[in-house]
């Protein structure tokens, strides 16, 4: 089966920029498509400087949504939005102060990857982090999704005045170029033995950086066997293997435990790949409500994700009569919970009104 390779490298322009991330594309892109893949044959995606959050977020989407392989590259750097505190990849226009709207929230990724097949997803990681992020990842691991082989290194904020390189994609890539793609692990590792000598005069201090290494789940996972069914047509299977894990995350945590509410954000996923936008759009609002009823801020990832997934299935209900129902929770929801996306309350509210005038 044809991989599927995601290159994205993005760092802001100016001033607030701590690594000169673009200029790993060309090695990079150097480098056979079957090689950054490990697969005979791969499909390639470069986004070099990217400016739209919403655009990289397209991207990630269809590339999660291949059925083969997928290996992300990421080369960048991390800022906290100053509101929600959150990691955010800054892209090409992102400030300090513009995180929230111009950077690529790194909860984004996590969600977009988090319904592939067990050891089908790796990520291949090059960052860096100015000193608020760094600070807080100090308590704070980053979160790149629980299904997902992730390997690299976050780097501290270089020293004054100076832009630093991506030394371990730059490792990584060099010796992709040999024309032979070790396994994942081992590629780190002579990527890290590599990159170490290579950022010795970087300013950064020795054994300063956060080196990740996170092999992925263990053979078997649920999720697997979910994937398995859906990409195989099954999807009633698919669905009545995730409400058994719901039911008994529900029993032995409750019904608005993260387990629980993971289970049913699956099911929700399920029904969107099984084509019933009824069923996936009452499930997101069911977790929406039963987050905020958690005591969770309207603000806070998970919520957001709800709602936005919930408004988004909503859009492709076509019968008018489930569409208003739907409709009327959802603007319930969208007054509480805005968004990022200017204007989504006012789309809702317009079309329950055309779909009430169609009534």
């Amino acid at each position: 089966m044809p991989g599927t390779v995601l290159l994205l490298a993005a760092s802001p322009v100016g001033r607030g920029c701590l690594v000169d991330a673009a200029s790993v594309l060309p090695v990079l892109a150097a480098v056979p498509p079957a090689v950054l893949s490990g697969t005979d044959t791969a499909n390639v995606v470069e986004l070099a400087d990217p400016l739209e959050p919403q655009a990289v977020l397209t991207r990630l989407r269809a590339a999660a949504a291949a059925p083969g392989p997928l290996t992300v590259y990421v080369a960048g750097q991390l800022q906290l939005d100053r509101r929600q505190r959150l990691p955010h990849l800054a892209l090409a226009r992102t400030t300090p102060a513009t995180v929230r709207y111009t950077a690529l929230p790194w909860h984004w990724i996590r969600e977009e990857l988090r319904l592939r097949p067990s050891g089908a997803t790796t990520l291949l990681l090059d960052l860096h982090a100015d000193q608020e992020t760094w600070q807080w990842l100090r308590t704070s691991p980053l979160d790149s999704g629980r299904n997902n082989a992730v390997y690299g290194r976050i780097a501290p904020p270089p020293s004054r005045r100076t832009v630093a390189a991506p030394s371990y994609m730059r490792a990584v890539a060099t010796i992709l170029r040999s024309g032979h793609r070790p396994p994942p692990d081992q590629l780190h590792q002579q990527a890290l033995v590599r990159a170490a000598a290579d950022a010795a005069g970087s300013g950064a201090a020795a054994g300063a950086e956060m080196v990740l290494t996170a092999p992925g789940p263990e053979a078997g996972d649920p999720h697997a066997v979910i994937a398995a069914a859906v990409q195989s047509g099954r999807h009633a299977d698919a669905d009545e293997l995730a409400a058994r894990h719901e039911r008994a995350a529900a029993h032995a945590h409750g019904p608005a435990s993260e387990d629980a509410l993971h289970w049913t954000e699956v099911r929700a996923d399920l029904a969107m790949f099984a084509g019933d936008p009824v069923r996936s759009c009452r499930a997101w609002l069911t977790v929406a409500e039963a987050r905020l009823g958690a005591g969770q801020p309207p603000q806070a990832p998970a919520v957001e994700a709800a709602v936005d997934r919930a408004h988004h299935q909503w859009g492709q209900v076509r019968d008018a009569g489930p569409a208003r129902e739907l409709g009327a929770a959802l603007a319930a929801l969208r007054g509480r919970v805005p968004g990022r996306r200017e204007g989504a309350l006012d789309h809702v509210r317009r079309e329950l009104s055309r779909l009430q005038v169609q009534g």
